[in-house]
C-alpha cells in the first residue's frame, strides 16, 4: 500500500507538469506508474499523448514497435527500458529538488526586480506599481545625495 506522501508528491509532479505546459507553452507528456500498478497522466492542452510520443521519438530516433495480438507499445532505445517511479526518489534528493526550485523561483524575482530597478523590465508594472518605484528611486537618490554631503 502506497504512502499519502507518494499520492501527494506525485500529484506535486503533475501539477509542476501543468504548470509547465500552461507558462511556457510548452508540449509535456507525463506518465507515472505508482508501486501499486496504479497510472497517473498529464498531457498538454492541445496535444494528445501520441502526438508526444511521435514528437519524441523523432528527436531522439528512437523506435517504438507495436504489438499487434497485445496492444502494447514498448519504447526500446537500444534495448533500455526506462521507467520511473516517483515512490522510489530518496526524500533527500526530492527536497534537494524542492530547495533548487525555491532558490531558482526567488532568483528570477530578484532578476525582475532589478530589471525595474533599472528600468530595463517595466512592462510588468501597474500604473501603481510604477509609482511606487519612482519613489523607492528617489529616496535612493535622496540617500547618495546625503552619503555625498557627508
Amino acid at each position: 500500500m502506497e504512502s499519502g506522501s507518494a499520492t501527494k508528491r506525485r500529484g506535486w509532479l503533475l501539477t509542476k507538469a501543468r504548470e509547465v505546459a500552461l507558462r511556457n507553452d510548452d508540449q509535456v507528456g507525463l506518465i507515472i506508474f505508482s508501486s501499486s500498478g496504479k497510472m497517473s497522466k498529464y498531457c498538454s492542452p492541445n496535444s494528445s499523448m501520441l502526438q508526444i510520443i511521435d514528437r519524441f521519438k523523432k528527436a531522439s530516433g528512437t523506435q517504438i514497435e507495436e504489438d499487434d495480438d497485445k496492444q502494447d507499445v514498448q519504447i526500446s532505445y537500444r534495448r533500455l527500458t526506462l521507467a520511473i517511479e516517483f515512490d522510489k526518489i530518496p526524500d533527500h534528493c526530492q527536497q534537494i529538488y524542492r530547495d533548487m526550485t525555491r532558490m531558482k523561483n526567488e532568483n528570477d524575482k530578484l532578476q525582475a526586480t532589478v530589471g525595474q530597478l533599472t528600468g530595463e523590465d517595466l512592462t510588468t508594472l501597474t500604473k501603481e506599481g510604477l509609482t511606487q518605484l519612482k519613489k523607492q528611486l528617489q529616496v535612493s537618490i535622496d540617500r547618495i545625495g546625503s552619503r555625498e554631503v557627508q
